[in-house]
């Protein structure tokens, strides 16, 4: 913080800036990661780089980039002894959906310095980003390895939830269909600077290549996903009936419901990730062209 007064800078609550000020939950973050030097981290909010340092030191290298020009400023003051940092001054994301490509580019640039190298992202993320930035970078060209991050525990808590539970949902069935999802640390608002009004939590996303495979065609299940969670309380077959409604007719509908032995009352909030995959599988066979 005397840092940030020397050069005049307070965070800018338009970039969700929070910092993470507890070393040794900085070092948990590191640690939770499993970072070899086949490793290529991905860093989204650089801050003031004392985190960045910490991959540095372990990874093969790290991209991280930092969309504040005066916590740019800073951070290239503090990494200035790492070669093996890439840092960007930039958004991550083009759009909410989409990752910018000189991100992508950058990564590619280190996975290929080496044979073996794996992506990992590693960040105390700004909360503002935190759910595209994890969502998206799983339809990647560079898929991660390993997902570790500060997300706001209302967040954490949607990544994990289970069939229902009041936090299960599109995120949570997106998530768990590739990965192993858990929460390594709750923390206080105390623990950051400025503090925010909400609990965070870590979270450590490991992906399955097997869990991926089998979901098959990953943009379908994710946009069906979506649709049919957007009122997920309501009864199943209103909500795949909605989503299909340019596509198939209600009686076709129900055929599909009936293969699937869903009773008449079944809801959306209730089908676990293998019942999602096999309903996603039917719906794409009647109407392959469907887009959200």
């Amino acid at each position: 913080m005397a840092r940030f007064r020397e050069m005049g800078i307070a965070p800018a609550t338009r970039h969700g800036q929070n910092f993470l000020i507890d070393l040794n939950l900085q070092q948990i973050i590191v640690d939770a990661a499993e970072l070899t030097d086949d490793d290529v981290v991905l860093e989204i909010g650089t801050g003031t780089g004392a985190l960045t340092a910490r991959l540095a030191k372990q990874a093969a290298a790290v991209v991280t980039v930092e969309i504040d020009g005066h916590l740019f400023e800073l951070a290239s003051e503090e990494l200035i002894d790492f070669p093996n940092v890439t840092m960007l001054r930039q958004d991550a994301l083009k759009n909410k959906n989409t990752y910018d490509a000189r991100v992508m580019e950058a990564i590619g640039e280190r996975l290929a310095e080496a044979p073996g190298r794996r992506l990992k992202l590693a960040a105390n993320l700004p909360y503002n980003i935190a759910t595209p930035v994890l969502s998206n970078l799983l339809s990647c060209e560079h898929v991660p390895h390993t997902m570790v991050a500060t997300i706001q525990k209302e967040l954490a808590d949607r990544i994990v939830a289970q069939p229902w539970s009041k936090d299960y949902g599109a995120l949570s069935a997106w998530m768990q269909c590739q990965a192993k999802t858990e929460i390594v640390r709750i923390m206080p608002p105390s623990v950051f600077w400025p503090p925010p009004k909400v609990e965070s939590a870590i979270v450590r996303i490991t992906v399955d290549p097997d869990r991926r495979a089998a979901v098959g065609d990953l943009k379908f299940f994710h946009q069906f996903v979506r649709a049919i969670f957007l009122h997920r309380r309501k009864f199943l077959r209103a909500n795949v009936v909605s989503a299909l409604k340019k596509h198939l007719t209600k009686d076709q509908v129900d055929e599909i419901l009936t293969e699937m032995e869903f009773p008449p009352d079944a809801r959306t909030e209730q089908l676990d990730v293998p019942t999602l995959l096999r309903l996603t599988d039917l719906v794409r066979a009647q109407a392959p062209d469907w887009q959200l």
